[in-house]
């Protein structure tokens, strides 16, 4: 299905003044920010990380999709990435069974449109889709080109099962089949390493991304809790940012989704020394940050620390004899 090509006719692309720390809560501020900015620095991209509230509401979430998306293109990003759950979040656990789809449903092929015909690559996390019987679904990544096309795609692999303390209790892999692949891909901000939320905790799929996948931006989509996200979210991210020497971008759901399911929010982008270069003014607002990849600062950083020459590499960890 084609989206009216005015969807994104009335904004430019007008990038902004620094590559630090811009963020945007609403389209009139994005406009406001765009119509004095100045070019991005040479060697260098523009990104938006997206945060938002789904719902159980599949039209409502995609309007406000939407909107972030024209935002992001009314910034110059030449991606937006999206957090896990963009598309649906269920009141209750399981609730995405009903609406999982294949890759070329509907849903999926409304969002490879909004990318067509606003000519921007989207990072979608955490999509549902539809496993291989109708008691799974599998919790996909998905990356679409601004012609439209789905690039490449990721499926997690490590399911929330975990009894927060003073919290919910969670146990995904009662209805979603684990991923057992790892992936990266080529796009127009870097090479692109591909993860989802629960991910975050396990070092060696960053590392293996880094150094057998070559990625030089890492992607964490996510719904993190409100108590695991204000314990851990913005050191881990960190972590993974300078022990790859990667930037990471972490599109986060923030505030209450339904009765039952709340998020922490607090979307971030983090440069490959752990600097915070992007991050939305409210923690649970629905908006935008923008930062520009710079390319010289990753060679920078990985020439003046060269971590992929002194580390070790994976087999030299395993052991030589039984134990």
């Amino acid at each position: 299905m084609l989206l009216n090509c005015s969807l994104c006719g009335a904004f430019l692309h007008r990038p902004i003044r620094s590559s630090q720390v811009n963020a945007y809560a609403n389209s009139s501020t994005a406009r406001s920010s765009a119509e004095s900015a100045m070019a991005a620095a040479p060697n260098s991209v523009r990104v938006a990380a997206a945060q938002m509230t789904s719902i159980n509401d599949i039209a409502s979430n995609f309007s406000t999709c939407s909107r972030l998306v024209k935002e992001a293109v009314s910034a110059g990003a030449k991606m937006i990435c999206l957090p896990e759950n963009f598309s649906y979040m269920g009141q209750k656990s399981g609730d995405s069974l009903l609406i999982a789809e294949p890759l070329d449903g509907p849903i999926m092929q409304k969002y490879c449109s909004l990318a067509r015909e606003c000519g921007i690559w989207l990072s979608l996390g955490g999509f549902q889709e539809k496993g291989p019987d109708d008691a799974r679904l599998r919790n996909t990544h998905v990356i679409i080109d601004d012609a439209g096309n789905i690039r490449s795609t990721y499926s997690k692999i490590h399911l929330f099962d975990v009894d927060v303390p003073g919290g919910a209790v969670y146990k995904e892999s009662s209805f979603t089949e684990p991923g057992k692949d790892i992936a990266a891909v080529d796009s127009p901000v870097g090479r692109l390493g591909l993860t989802v939320c629960y991910d975050l905790r396990f070092p060696e799929l960053y590392q293996h991304l880094r150094f057998h996948h070559d990625a030089q931006v890492i992607l964490v989509p996510s719904a993190f809790t409100p108590v695991t996200g204000q314990a851990h979210w913005e050191v881990l991210l960190r972590a993974r940012a300078i022990e790859t020497q990667c930037y990471v971008i972490a599109s986060a759901q923030a505030g209450k989704h339904s009765e039952k399911r709340e998020s922490y929010g607090e979307t971030l982008i983090i440069d490959p020394w752990g600097t915070v270069v992007g991050r939305l003014p409210d923690q649970l607002s629905t908006g935008i940050t923008v930062a520009d990849i710079d390319f010289s600062l990753i060679d920078s950083v990985r020439g003046n620390m060269p971590i992929a020459k002194h580390r070790k590499p994976f087999d030299f960890w395993r052991p030589t004899t039984p134990l």
